[in-house]
C-alpha cells in the first residue's frame, strides 16, 4: 500500500514577513519548519505502515528549494522517500492553484491509497489544500480525523473531531484524510533515521515534468488573491461596571438598550 503525505514548509511563527509589493509571505533568509499539523500526518502514515506491516511513505511537498530540509526531517522520522515540487512558475499561488499541482504530481505517483495532510498550515490557516486535493483527483475526504479505528485497502473507519465530540465515518479509498493533533503524538527522529536522510535522494519535479496547465499555477493562475495585508487598530477600553448586582444589571441593560435603540 502506497501512502502519501503532504506537508509544507512555513516561517516560523515568529518570525513572518510579508512582501508589501505582492502581500505573499517572504521566505527567503527566514527560519522555516515543518508546520506543526503536518507532523501528526506523517506520524500517522507511518503508524498506519506499521500496523499493516507493509507498503510504502512517500512525502511529498511543494515549495523553494529550501523545502528539501523539511522533506529530509520527514525521511528522518521513518518517510521512505520524497517529492519536492519546486518551481519559479509556482510562485504566488493561492489553495487551489496549489492543491491542483499537488494533484498532478500524485497522479505521476500513480498507484496510492491514503493521502494524509495536517489540518491546516500555520501560515494561512485556511484548511483547503487538502479538500482541494480530494476535489482535483475526484476522491473522498474525511477533515478533522482524531483516530483511526481500522484501515486496509478495502476502506478505513474514522473517527471526525467535531464541536459535539465526534462522528465515526467509513471511506473507500483512495482517500484524503486530514488530520487533528489529538490523533497522535509524533515521533522523535533516531539517529539512523538522521543518516538515512542526510544521504536520501530527494526527487525534484518542475511544472513540466507534473504536466501542469500553466493557466491554473502560479499568481496569474490563481482565482483568488490578497488584495492588502493591514494590522487591524488595536480596540478601544471597555467599560467596567461596579457596584451591587442589581445596580450594575439595572445599568447594563440600559447601555444595551442605548445601543439597540441608537
Amino acid at each position: 500500500m502506497r501512502i502519501l503525505v503532504l506537508i509544507k514548509q512555513v516561517p516560523d511563527t515568529t518570525d513572518v514577513k510579508i512582501d508589501p509589493e505582492t502581500n505573499t509571505l517572504k521566505r527567503e533568509g527566514v527560519e522555516s519548519i515543518i508546520n506543526p499539523f503536518d507532523m501528526y500526518a506523517i506520524e500517522e502514515a507511518i503508524r498506519v505502515r506499521e500496523t499493516l506491516g507493509q507498503g510504502e511513505v512517500v512525502v511529498i511537498s511543494m515549495g523553494p528549494p529550501q523545502t528539501e530540509e523539511a522533506l529530509r526531517e520527514a525521511i528522518s522520522m521513518g518517510c521512505d522517500r520524497a517529492v519536492l515540487i519546486s518551481d519559479r512558475k509556482f510562485a504566488g499561488s493561492d489553495t487551489w492553484a496549489t492543491s491542483y499541482t499537488l494533484s498532478q504530481a500524485i497522479r505521476k505517483i500513480g498507484d496510492y491509497k491514503i493521502i494524509f495532510c495536517g489540518k491546516q498550515a500555520s501560515d494561512g490557516d485556511t484548511a483547503q489544500v487538502g479538500p482541494g486535493v480530494s476535489m482535483h483527483l475526484d476522491i473522498p475526504q474525511v477533515t478533522y480525523v482524531k483516530k483511526i479505528e481500522k484501515i486496509d485497502t478495502a476502506g478505513a473507519t474514522v473517527e471526525r473531531m467535531t464541536e459535539e465530540g465526534y462522528d465515526i465515518i467509513e471511506v473507500p479509498i483512495p482517500a484524503v484524510l486530514t488530520v487533528v493533533k489529538e490523533i497522535n503524538e509524533p515521533r522523535l527522529p533516531s539517529l539512523k533515521g538522521k543518516m538515512r536522510a542526510q544521504k536520501a535522494g530527494i526527487q525534484v519535479w518542475t511544472a513540466d515534468d507534473v504536466a501542469c496547465d500553466e493557466n491554473k499555477i502560479g499568481l496569474d493562475g490563481s482565482p483568488t488573491r490578497v488584495v492588502k495585508i493591514f494590522t487591524p487598530p488595536p480596540r478601544e477600553g471597555g467599560r467596567v461596571l461596579e457596584g451591587e448586582p442589581e445596580q450594575t444589571s439595572r445599568e447594563l441593560a440600559e447601555l444595551i438598550k442605548d445601543v439597540i435603540t441608537g
